[in-house]
This record gives structure tokens, sequence and C-alpha cells, in this order.
């Protein structure tokens, strides 16, 4: 008796791409194999690339990595399948990642999950009716200093709130503009994976865009230079003293040398 492993795909036959759609994603992957010694290496990217056409990694999309790679079918799968940075199914324009991680849990990620959960009416991996958000639980995204950490298309929406994350992805399905806290400008699932294929970042800004450490890693540097205590973020992202700090930059406190 034959036991079938269901991936987690679509149980769809494996189509061929169009010509015209097929003829081009041919080109890329060139560029992309002739970055590596040996072909099978650049699998990773080739799946990004496949991602980028059609939002997730499709029967389709495997067998023309393979096709390419020279590789088998289930040899694409098994990597595919494996990491979670490939989805597997159709999902959203933007993926509305909550960090659900110990200390983002704490500070109130679970809490946002939840009532993000209620506010878009789908589950966790779920996508909204139009199509525009794919939710998830995320582990650690290396932004303690931040928490709670939401991430879209995995840019960064940090110390955030049930409230600012639900004006966030109301803002995203009405097609307002929405920035990230910090890092380049947002963009689409689809550019996203086009741009981690390892083709140019043609966003405006994203080139220059970096990021910081936050108040809890300087910590320690502000209390070596004579700070009582370091300032904590609040819920708008700006800094608040701690008892007996003041606001002023050299950390003196309220009252001395009166």
């Amino acid at each position: 008796m034959t036991t079938q492993v269901n991936l987690g795909l679509p149980e769809l036959p494996a189509e061929d791409y169009p010509d015209e759609v097929r003829a081009r994603l041919e080109v890329d992957a060139k560029e992309i194999i002739a970055r590596y010694p040996g072909s099978r290496s650049a699998l990773l990217p080739m799946l990004h690339l496949v991602q980028s056409e059609e939002g997730y990694v499709s029967r389709t999309g495997m067998r023309f990595c393979a096709r390419m790679l020279d590789l088998t079918d289930a040899e694409v799968a098994a990597v595919a399948t494996f990491y979670t940075m490939y989805r597997r199914r159709p999902s959203g324009d933007y993926h509305v990642g909550v960090c659900t991680n110990t200390l983002c849990a704490i500070m109130g990620g679970d809490q946002i999950f939840a009532e993000l959960k209620e506010h878009l009416g789908v589950d966790n991996q779920g996508t909204t009716e139009d199509g525009t958000i794919t939710l998830e639980h995320i582990e650690c995204n290396a932004a303690c200093d931040f928490a709670p950490v939401v991430m879209v298309n995995w840019e960064f929406f940090d110390n955030q709130t049930p409230d600012s994350v639900k004006q966030m992805v109301d803002d995203l399905r009405a097609g307002r503009t929405v920035s990230p806290t910090r890092g380049a400008p947002l963009c689409s699932f689809k550019q996203t994976a086009r741009i981690l294929a390892g083709f140019p970042d043609t966003r405006p800004g994203a080139v220059s865009a970096s990021g910081s450490a936050g108040p809890a890693s300087l910590a320690g540097l502000r209390l070596a230079k004579g700070a009582t205590a370091p300032a904590r973020p609040d819920a708008a992202h700006g800094l608040v003293p701690s008892q007996g700090e003041s606001t002023a930059e050299n950390g003196t406190q309220e009252g001395e040398g009166q």
C-alpha cells in the first residue's frame, strides 16, 4: 500500500508557463545561475524568482526550477516546502507577520495577533477575501528592541499596538500609502520576492535605508555616560524618560543643580 505525503501544495497538475512568461523567466534564471559555480546552488534565488511571478511557489514554478537546474521535481519540492519564506499556495499582496516569540508576545504581540485575526476575519496563514492581506504569526525577527514588532513583506513596523496595526491593515486594503517605521519603503510581496532573488532594488530611498540599535540595546551606553535609567519607547515610537530622568540629551536628572 502506497502512502501519499501532503506537502501543503494545492493538488493541481503542473502546467508549463505560457511561452512569453517562460521566455522572460529563462532570461532571469540564466542570470541567476551564472552567479554560482554549480547550478544547483542557484535554487534558493530561483524559487524567489518564480514566487515573484505568481506570488507563491506553484508546481509550475517548481517544475521550471527543476528543468533549469537539472534537478528532479522531488529535489526542488524538498527545498520549497522546507523554508517558510516560500509560500505554497496563493496569498495576499501584503504578508502581515506578527512576532509572537517571547519578548514580543509578552509586550503585546499575542494580543495584536488575536485582534488582527478578528479584525480581518482570517486565521493564521489566512488571506482576506479581497486578496490584499495574508496574516501569519512569525518567530523572532531580531528586533527585540522594538517589541512588539510586526512585519509587512519583511519591512519593520516597530512598537506596535492593536489599534496601530488595525489602522495599518485598513490603510493597505484601502490603497493608502503605508510607511514602515524604518528601513526601505514598502512594496508588494511579488516585488519583494524579486529583490530576494537578487535583482536590483529600484525603490526610491531603498539603497540609503538603514536601521540602528534601539533604546534597549543602547541602555548600557546611556548608563555608562551617567544617565540614571534608559528611556523607553512609547506606542507612538517616541522616547519617554524613565522616572528621575530628564529629557535633556546629557541625561541629567530633573532638579539637578537646584
